[in-house]
């Protein structure tokens, strides 16, 4: 867990769900005339189809080809894909406006009794390592670049020291941050000697947790390869960031310390794509090994070991994350 500053992210704009009026009609006259050019389709539709139109293809009900012809698609796996999707924007949106709400407060005027800055990026580092020299049971951290340009990519020692004497680490990585080849070869080593670790696109902060009782928020500062710190004792925002780890954690896929198991490369597979369409569909775990010509029991080891590769806890979770990950 090396000590690091954050940039800026942006979300990309959620598609709107077609819940307008007439969208059933449409998606009813589609079903006849499908595949259709969506011009040819718009001349004898009513005025109001349009939007509804807008939002089947918005969702992915409705597939809108180069050529512009209108495909329709089965609707119950696109909802569902679409829904997935803005329920884990949905957590993510609820879990940084806690953050944030709470540092806001911090800063304006109430409750500043339980944080403290910290300023300067040696001052933070030292405090970063102290923190982990002082926990008694567990660190989790929240990894997001650009690292600061002076410091070494590499686990520091008191992290081996805290694993050694059975401190837990849990840290969720940055997605772009393990295109580093370096970077990954430490996370790696890391991972080798007992750290718990997972992956995840995008991070909104860099932050460090130990125990139940204090937090660190690394803080850029300008534009330069300065940072500053927030420490945070015990209160409802220390509660927040805890909860906002967590919502991260879970989401994450998992990173192992080889290359093969870290670096699911060959996935999805065509085999992969099939099982995961079959189980967004709603299909039981029979009717999909009919349609595979597989047992039973291959189904669910397959789908067991898709949920341990991109850490996903139910069926539910693996849909979205494969659906984040673009393998459906």
């Amino acid at each position: 867990m090396p000590p690091e500053a954050f940039g800026s992210a942006s979300e990309p704009e959620p598609e709107a769900l077609p819940v307008v009026p007439g969208v059933e009609d449409v998606y009813r006259d589609l079903l006849k005339m499908a595949p259709v050019p969506e011009r040819e389709f718009l001349a004898v539709a009513p005025p109001a189809a349009r939007a509804a139109l807008a939002g089947l293809v918005g969702c992915g009900v409705v597939h809108r080809d180069e050529g512009g012809v209108l495909h329709v698609r089965p609707p119950r796996a696109a909802l569902e894909s679409w829904a997935a999707q803005r329920e884990v924007e949905a957590a993510r949106a609820r879990a940084v406006a806690e953050t944030l709400t709470g540092l806001y407060t911090a800063v304006h005027g109430t409750g500043t009794a339980f944080v403290e800055v910290i300023e300067g990026k040696h001052a933070a580092r030292e405090l970063f390592r102290q923190l982990q020299v002082e926990a008694r049971t567990e660190v989790r951290g929240l990894e997001r670049g650009p690292y600061l340009r002076d410091t070494a990519r590499v686990p520091e020692e008191v992290q081996y020291d805290g694993l050694r004497r059975g401190l837990r680490y849990r840290c969720v990585y940055e997605g772009e941050l393990l295109h580093d080849e370096a970077m990954l070869a430490a996370v790696r080593a890391a991972v080798g000697a007992g750290e718990r670790a997972r992956v995840f696109p995008e991070l909104p902060l860099k932050m460090m947790l130990t125990d139940a009782d204090r937090g660190l928020i690394i803080l850029p500062r300008g534009g330069g390869d300065d940072a500053d710190a927030v420490l945070v004792h015990r209160s409802r925002l220390l509660d927040g960031l805890s909860d906002l780890f967590e919502v991260f954690w879970r989401l994450g896929a998992p990173i192992h310390p080889t290359t093969d198991a870290a670096e699911p490369d060959a996935e999805p597979t065509v085999a992969t794509q099939r099982l995961l369409a079959l189980l967004t569909a709603g299909l039981t775990d029979e009717a999909i090994a009919r349609d595979l010509g597989v047992s039973k029991r291959t189904v669910h080891r397959r789908v067991s070991r898709l949920q341990e590769l991109l850490g996903a806890r139910s069926r539910f979770q693996l849909g979205v994350q494969a659906s984040r990950r673009g393998w459906l």
